[in-house]
């Protein structure tokens, strides 16, 4: 009978992409987010986080626990902000505010309500953005440079892009800036997208 391997995998030190999650997020999106993510650069690349590690309950009633907290996450290189019916109330919290405005110029991915999100922090003031199309007049209150209601629109290291589905566009573009066009492309296809 041959002996168990001892070999030790050593630490992932490769890129590291940040979701943050809230209370009434949309699983779908932070699913695709997620498995575009593990896809490209492996199990470890990606990382959920929240103010604290306590259970939070998704849109559609799923219950998930954040990797991670904000103080305890490695620095990341990418952000994917996912949107969700709780994310208008997630904007205002003063700590992730402080997270994303310290990471606004990190290449980004948002998809639905997200934009709130990216809206509170002030990623949003002179860009151009798309995103949901019942968005639009509050996202107007952000000081983007245009807005372009259910629109896909990338704006420097912003993609912005509709809710759902669409969030795959914006895992895609995030991954192909951490691990080149040619590994996104290769996702996608697995994906069939």
């Amino acid at each position: 009978m041959p002996e168990p391997s001892t070999e030790v995998a050593p630490p992932y030190d490769g890129p590291i992409v940040a979701i943050p999650v809230y209370a009434g997020v949309s699983e779908l999106e932070v699913g695709l987010m997620v498995g575009v993510c593990r896809l490209c650069g492996g199990a470890e690349c990606v990382r959920t986080v929240h103010r604290s590690r306590i259970s939070i309950v998704t849109a559609g009633g799923l219950v998930t626990t954040p990797h991670v907290v904000y103080a305890a996450l490695p620095e990341p290189a990418a952000l994917l902000l996912p949107g969700g019916p709780g994310a208008a109330k997630a904007a205002r919290d003063p700590l992730l505010k402080e997270f994303l405005r310290g990471h606004a110029a990190l290449p980004a991915g948002v998809s639905g309500s997200g934009t709130l999100l990216a809206g509170e922090a002030g990623i949003l003031k002179g860009k151009v953005v798309g995103g949901s199309a019942e968005l639009s007049d509050t996202l107007w209150s952000y000081d983007p440079a245009d807005v372009k209601p259910g629109q896909r629109v990338q704006d420097g290291q912003l993609l912005t892009v509709p809710a759902g589905l669409p969030a795959l566009d914006a895992a895609l573009y995030v991954a192909g800036a951490l691990w080149g066009p040619e590994t996104a492309r290769s996702a996608a296809q697995r994906l069939g997208a």
